[in-house]
């Protein structure tokens, strides 16, 4: 094959992309279908999976079934083990194949050419149509073509005649057609907004074309089904000479937008009727072209090209080219939109995650001014900036999450994510999946890959609550991710590697848990590392008024009530209590005075306590009625337990916090005595 062709002036003219790349082109059928540029250094992927650069939507193409790179200078076709094969000119690849300039890459019915050069014919396409006898026509199918003038016919037989043929000047331009739409719809893809794109379109239409006045005529809101020449606005306008524009007439921009068809009109001035309506008769314009940009039925303006020349008017081949071209404009134009749909979206998300960031660090704050919140707080302070392992122990409604955040806001890995998992809430095999992801069709339901906690957690922190309720066939795995082992999703063989930070909680007593082996003493001690206690609310007493009139301000702005403050009896009845369910419970209380609070001010009517923080004091006289009786302290602990499980029809929590123990104490004391619940 002739890699060039010369003009009169024996000056070699070539079409070889300067950057030393190659090209694909792409058939199925009779149609061409896409243009696909090989770049040094990068792999181009062929197959059936949409992650392939270049699909093949044919049954007899696997899924990743060629790949093509460029090796010691040449370019090589690898097969990745297709079902089916690939063929090159007809023979089976066995193994690397260099590529060479013409050769035609076949799977299943589709045909990839492989050139240099774009203006250069395939011999094969050629031998093929003289063998079955079709039509010398190409076509070429543009993605988003719904109509007819969208559809470009060349004869390909005449492109590639000899030189001499009366018919070569015909097959040179449109093989220099084909690469200036190539070369223009990279220029295209590479501006960031639409008036870029138009001065790019509309200077390889100047090229590609013979007009010398232009413009490109967008609407600013392309939803409207009925668009008017009024709604038009030019965008950039180019005129050789500087040649003044005359805008495109409501007569032939309301035929476009009207009919979405493309028009070339000649002799505009000689013709009375196109002269009395359209104003380029004033500068005795001989030829103009209004092409629709559309794409999909969404109209986003117009190409607006007319020539002065005589001698050079506009004629069928311009329109085609500028029909061609503005398909590719509109795509660009869709794409631009979509774009920007996406930008604006992430930064809006950005700033909501922001603003929720900043709302998480508020709510992080640890409010208190007692000995042993100034202590936690110093210790957050020194254990924050390392990546330690964390441990934070209490009572059930102590704050454990609010101190994790306050770890992690603290921490070097404030920026990343803060996740959540409660250990108590799920089966072990839920669990195991929550917490490492599943790959799709590991279980019943499982529809497609998703990613557990520890992957949502990468360069953040993992915070998990009650992990002493974490079943010991689980403990075994996540001890290994703690000690940074990569791990598997469910279902899944491939291992993933992530930097989290974990902090756990926990209102179990886990040393009793490792001596009755329902805990690892491993992880035990791989979670000990660091420890943070928080004592419960009724040991810091002096934090209840601070923290009530912290929830009060923030339940007031929330459900936008004039509430103020508390009256000093109201104040009294909080401090007075016991809190069984700590802070959690006084938030939910003041939650609770808010919303009854008629006024400004919350008074004792206000607050609602629950009767399991209150104990009442018994009549000494009642209790020496009962007589005394020679018992031991076991015998009476056990007696009260008893008593209190029984009150409460042996809901242990509720005894727990009647007792003012944690419910894991219970547990072991109820073991201890050897009580079980009685049958009934």
């Amino acid at each position: 094959m002739d890699g060039n062709n010369s003009d009169d002036n024996g000056e070699a003219e070539t079409n070889v992309d300067p950057e030393g790349a190659a090209f694909l082109v792409v058939r199925e059928g009779r149609t061409w279908r896409d243009v696909f540029r090989l770049t040094p250094g990068q792999v181009t992927t062929v197959g059936r999976a949409a992650t392939s650069r270049i699909v093949v939507r044919d049954d007899i193409c696997s899924r990743n079934h060629c790949e093509i790179f460029q090796s010691g200078g040449e370019w090589t076709l690898r097969d990745l083990g297709s079902r089916n094969g690939t063929l090159i000119n007809g023979t089976r690849v066995a193994s690397d194949w260099q590529l060479a300039d013409g050769e035609l890459i076949q799977i299943g019915s589709c045909d990839l050419g492989f050139t240099f050069d774009l203006s250069h014919p395939f011999p094969q396409f050629e031998e093929d149509d003289d063998d079955t006898g079709t039509s010398d026509e190409m076509v070429f199918d543009h993605p988003g073509s719904d109509t007819e003038p969208e559809i470009i016919l060349r004869t390909r037989k005449s492109r590639y005649r000899t030189a001499g043929s009366p018919e070569t000047m015909e097959g040179d331009r449109i093989s220099q057609e084909l690469t200036t739409l190539y070369r223009l719809a990279l220029e295209m893809g590479s501006v960031p907004n639409a008036s870029g794109l138009s001065e790019v379109v509309l200077d390889g239409l100047f090229s590609g074309t013979t007009a010398d006045i232009g413009a490109i005529l967008l609407l600013q809101d392309v939803s409207g089904n009925e668009p008017t020449s009024e709604e038009l606005q030019v965008v950039v306008y180019h005129g050789e000479n500087d040649m003044p524009y005359q805008r495109v007439s409501e007569y032939l921009s309301g035929v476009v937008l009207a009919e979405r068809e493309a028009i070339l009109a000649r002799d505009i001035a000689d013709d009375s009727r196109l002269a009395a309506r359209d104003s380029l008769g004033e500068i005795q314009a001989k030829s103009v072209i209004c092409a629709p940009l559309q794409v999909g039925g969404v109209l986003h303006g117009l190409i607006h090209l007319y020539s002065t020349k005589p001698e050079q008017p506009l004629d069928r081949d311009d329109l085609e080219f500028t029909l061609a071209v503005a398909d590719q404009m509109a795509i660009a134009l869709d794409n631009l939109k979509e774009k920007k749909s996406l930008v604006e979206g992430l930064a809006r998300v950005q700033d909501e995650n922001q603003t929720l960031r900043r709302q998480l660090e508020i709510e992080s704050e640890l409010v208190g001014d007692s000995p042993s919140m100034h202590l936690l707080r110093e210790r957050i302070a020194r254990i924050a900036p390392t990546d330690a392992t964390t441990l934070i122990r209490g009572e059930s409604g102590v704050g454990k999450e609010l101190v994790a955040r306050a770890v992690h806001f603290s921490s070097n890995r404030s920026e990343g994510p803060f996740i959540c998992m409660n250990c108590a809430a799920l089966t072990e095999s839920l669990l195991e999946s929550e917490l490492f992801g599943h790959e799709k069709g590991s279980f019943t339901g499982a529809e497609a890959r998703t990613s557990g906690k520890f992957e949502q957690a990468h360069q953040g922190t993992l915070f998990l609550d009650e992990v002493g309720e974490m079943g010991l066939g689980i403990q075994a795995r996540f001890l290994r991710v703690l000690e940074g082992h990569p791990f598997e999703r469910v279902g899944g063989g491939t291992p993933v590697e992530v930097d989290v930070r974990v902090v756990a909680a926990t209102n179990r007593d886990l040393e009793l848990a490792v001596e009755e082996d329902l805990f690892r003493r491993d992880l035990y001690f791989r979670l000990h590392v660091v420890e943070l206690n928080i004592e419960p609310l009724r040991l810091r007493r002096t934090d209840v008024p601070l923290l009530a009139n912290y929830f009060l301000d923030r339940f007031a702005r929330k459900t936008e009530r004039p509430v103020k403050r508390f009256t000093r009896t109201a104040l009294d009845t909080l401090l007075n209590y016991d809190w069984p369910g700590n802070v959690r419970e006084l938030q939910n209380v003041v939650e609770r005075a808010v919303i009854l609070c008629a006024g400004e001010v919350v008074t004792e009517d206000d607050i609602q306590l629950s009767a399991l923080g209150s104990t009442p004091t018994r009549d000494p006289r009642e209790l020496g009625s009962r007589g005394f009786r020679e018992v031991s302290l076991d015998i009476l602990e056990r007696e009260h337990i008893m008593a209190t499980l029984d009150r409460t029809n042996w809901n242990k929590s509720k005894a727990s916090q009647i007792l003012g123990i944690e419910r894991s104490t219970l547990d072991r004391k109820l073991k201890r005595y050897q009580v079980k619940r009685p049958n009934r």
